[in-house]
């Protein structure tokens, strides 16, 4: 099977995949060498009548609603094509971010379309990969003919656009989609460039097979991840405490003297493993989970021994081999992480209990679709807008038949009945308006009034004006 990498971006209305929705999607296949494979796919999807933007996002990214109504498709068509000329066998997704980002957008735009949420980035010798943790592990390990950023207070920083900038790459305008795919695949073509050995060892180990026998071999070694500091490369010697299937691998940072956390219990080691911002809190636990099927970038610690390497990660291999004896010496203290883990998703379990999660943003809280009801949605996407009515009761799971109308409403409007017309304004109603000053309408409007006090350009105030106009126009119609 031939592979061949799908570059790929979004621009989204929100952080939240939940909630949010992607407006635009682009991509440019390359082969394996980084060369373009036909032409770049960009699209712009249809914002949902049910759905209010965050105004931050959109002055970021200037894709006004409107611009999505008027060239834009709907989700269940871009996922026809998407499947059709995109997700294509041997297909590897990658990005600058998508992995923990965009790929999460993706996974709920299928869900809530009657799509499998996972198939489209593994089956059929499809995978996955993420070019900002190379460029972490790059920068840490093997910096030497790139230019590297840095912060205006002097901070390392790994901005797409200040490495293509550095680097005399074209990336002409950032947060367009499809101007970040061509400058992430200029930005990977020059890793590739000057650290080819490094390129394709990170990129081997994108399967989570590869990782689990990198651990095998490796239970000490170099770690690259978002949680670490830039003042350190993003980058830390670790060692695993524990690995399982299910969790992935739990490493500890060997930067740390551990004499202050093998002695404590689990439920005051759960205190220290939560985040606070509190300047006065004792230590944060320096554990972090090491997710097999997240394409982690790790290399054998060896390359420790570099002094330079020593220098940008602030550790030398005596600190490291002295923090591992200690962290050895206590057989109690890997058992009692374990549990304080547990206590931590008790914790979250217990906070969310009463929760009422929407069936939308239920992907992960109701498990795996029956296989009766897998086919079920496969004959719903197959199906036409008239007869989509007739299949709510064939569906089991509730999630699904909750999401039936809605995905009628978005995908097929035209071909609402009067009763289901009704329905969807009684739906939107509730999820715009309900709530008085703490519902999505009044918290929209009042952070559109806070923008619009500050001192905007010409362009930022066309944004504004054009949200306001949105916001006016989908408000329900209800008798």
């Amino acid at each position: 099977m031939t592979q061949s990498f799908f570059w790929y971006d979004l621009e989204t209305s929100s952080i939240n995949p939940r909630e949010g929705r992607i407006m635009q999607f682009a991509g440019q296949r390359t082969d394996m060498d980084l060369h373009p494979v036909g032409e770049p796919v960009n699209s712009l999807i249809k914002l949902g009548d049910d759905v209010l933007p965050d105004p931050d996002a959109i002055l970021i990214t200037g894709i006004t609603p409107q611009a999505t109504l008027q060239d834009g498709v709907t989700e269940a068509e871009f996922l026809r094509m998407f499947h059709e000329e995109v997700a294509t066998p041997g297909t590897i997704f990658v990005g600058y971010n998508t992995v923990r980002f965009d790929d999460e957008f993706m996974r709920f735009l299928h869900y809530r379309n009657f799509y499998d949420a996972y198939e489209w980035e593994w089956q059929d010798g499809k995978g996955r990969w993420d070019l900002l943790d190379v460029v972490r592990m790059t920068r840490a390990l093997r910096p030497d003919g790139i230019n590297w950023p840095m912060t205006d207070d002097g901070k390392p920083t790994n901005r797409l656009e200040l490495i293509t900038q550095h680097n005399g790459l074209d990336h002409e305008n950032a947060h367009d989609a499809l101007s970040d795919v061509m400058a992430s695949i200029a930005v990977a073509k020059l890793i590739q460039t000057k650290q080819p050995k490094l390129f394709e060892y990170l990129l081997q180990l994108r399967d989570k097979r590869a990782v689990k026998q990198f651990l095998a071999v490796n239970p000490t070694f170099l770690y690259s991840s978002s949680t670490y500091s830039s003042e350190v490369e993003k980058t830390a010697m670790v060692h695993v405490l524990h690995a399982d299937d299910t969790q992935g691998a739990l490493v500890y940072d060997l930067r740390h003297d551990p004499t202050e956390f093998v002695g404590l219990t689990p439920e005051a080691l759960a205190a220290r493993w939560s985040y606070t911002r509190d300047a006065d809190a004792p230590p944060r636990l320096p554990v972090k989970t090491v997710k097999f099927n997240r394409c982690p970038a790790m290399s054998p610690a060896g390359v420790i021994k570099e002094v330079a390497v020593q220098q940008r990660l602030h550790i030398t291999p005596e600190v490291a081999q002295a923090n591992l004896k200690k962290l050895m010496a206590t057989a109690e203290f890997a058992p009692n992480i374990l549990k304080a883990r547990e206590l931590l998703d008790e914790a979250r379990a217990a906070q969310r209990q009463d929760e009422v999660v929407d069936a939308e943003a239920a992907l992960y809280d109701g498990g795996f679709f029956s296989d009766s009801d897998k086919q079920r949605t496969a004959a719903i996407r197959d199906a036409k807008p008239e007869e989509l009515a007739a299949m709510h009761d064939d569906l089991h799971d509730q999630r699904l038949r909750d999401m039936l109308p809605r995905y009628k409403a978005r995908n097929y409007p035209q071909h609402l009945t009067d009763e289901e017309r009704a329905a969807w304004e009684q739906y939107r109603s509730r999820v715009l308006i309900d709530g008085g000053t703490h519902s999505r309408l009044a918290k929209f409007m009042h952070r559109l009034g806070e923008l619009a006090h500050a001192e905007q350009g010409q362009d930022r105030r066309y944004i504004l004006e054009e949200l306001q106009l949105y916001a006016e126009s989908i408000m329900p119609a209800l008798d």
